[in-house]
Parts: structure tokens; C-alpha cells; sequence
């Protein structure tokens, strides 16, 4: 099983940065895709940006130009840098692991953007 525990987030104005961490431990050599996805106030999880193993990346349209993901140490550790924020980027923001066999979530972390 792989655990991942988030850090990073919180209140910014519009125009702002802020880093997602996302720490992976147990059996992160299974790990073949780390993603980044998002939750507003009533609305359904969505996927803000995912990078494979071997550093493919797909971003949604919404964070394009804006937020990179990144990982680091045979993806044992995993990034979400957020420029240019904007108020609708307002969210929780969780991290996820996919391998083969089974999903691991982090759990969650408040990012708000003040206009």
C-alpha cells in the first residue's frame, strides 16, 4: 500500500503562488501515476493535473500556463506550484497515487484565493 500526506496550501489573493506537497511512503515503486485533483463547494472532484512515472503530464485547460506538477526522488514526493491564482481556483485539493491494484488518497488540503 502506498500512504501520502499532503502539506502546503491555504488563503492567498488573487495573483498568488502557493506549493502542494504531496509525500508518498510504503510501496512507491508500484506508484505509476501521482495526480493532483480538486474540489469545490458543490461540485464534483476533478482533475487539475496528472504526471506518469516517466514524466508525462496532462493539465486541465483551467490550470494551463498557470500550475506544474513535479515530482521528486523516484516520485516518493510530489509537487502542485499554483501561479496566478485565481478565486475559482478556490478548493481542496487532494493528492492521489494510482498504480496497478489500488489508489491512495492524501487527505486534502484547503487552498482559498481572496479576490
Amino acid at each position: 500500500q502506498v500512504q501520502l500526506v499532503q502539506s502546503g496550501g491555504g488563503l492567498v489573493q488573487a495573483g498568488g503562488s502557493l506549493r502542494l506537497s504531496c509525500a508518498a511512503s510504503g510501496s512507491i515503486f508500484r506508484i505509476n501515476i501521482m495526480a493532483w485533483y480538486r474540489q469545490a463547494p458543490g461540485k464534483q472532484r476533478e482533475l487539475v493535473a496528472s504526471i506518469t512515472r516517466g514524466g508525462s503530464t496532462v493539465y486541465a485547460d483551467s490550470v494551463k500556463g498557470r500550475f506544474t506538477i513535479s515530482t521528486l526522488n523516484a516520485m516518493s514526493t510530489f509537487y502542485l506550484q499554483m501561479n496566478s491564482l485565481k478565486p475559482e481556483d478556490t478548493a481542496v485539493y487532494y493528492c492521489k497515487s494510482s498504480s496497478l491494484s489500488y489508489d491512495s488518497w492524501g487527505q486534502g488540503t484547503q487552498v482559498t484565493v481572496s479576490s
